[in-house]
């Protein structure tokens, strides 16, 4: 989907910390089936909160460094920033969408382009 990025090492900055809009990173890896199951669902949402809400995925077994930094040590994690830190996070996949979108929701002040 066009509205999902991907967030690595050399960009990481640039596009999370340095970001106007607050940022939800998807801390994933690619042997990680509940990390498959929120796949879809962070695809999902990241259309729905499109220009306003920045939606991506970082893999942490490419980026340990990263994912050691922000001390994510379960997958999925998702990670919200805002202002260049990560004020907020959800371990695990909840089973849904509308938990997730609860969450964005309430630590953005921010509802989707559906509402």
């Amino acid at each position: 989907m066009k509205n999902l990025q991907h967030f690595d090492g050399p960009t990481f900055e640039a596009d999370v910390l340095h970001a106007t809009e607050p940022v939800v990173v998807d801390f994933y890896a690619d042997w990680c089936h509940p990390c498959h199951m929120m796949g879809p669902v962070v695809e999902q949402l990241a259309g729905e909160f499109a220009g306003k809400v920045k939606i991506g995925k970082l893999d942490v077994d490419a980026n340990q460094e990263i994912a050691i930094r922000y001390g994510v040590m379960g997958i999925p994690t998702l990670g919200l920033f805002r202002d260049g830190k990560m004020v907020d996070r959800l371990v695990g996949y909840p089973g849904a969408a509308a938990p997730i979108r609860t969450w964005i929701e309430k630590s953005t002040n921010v509802t989707t382009a559906n509402k």
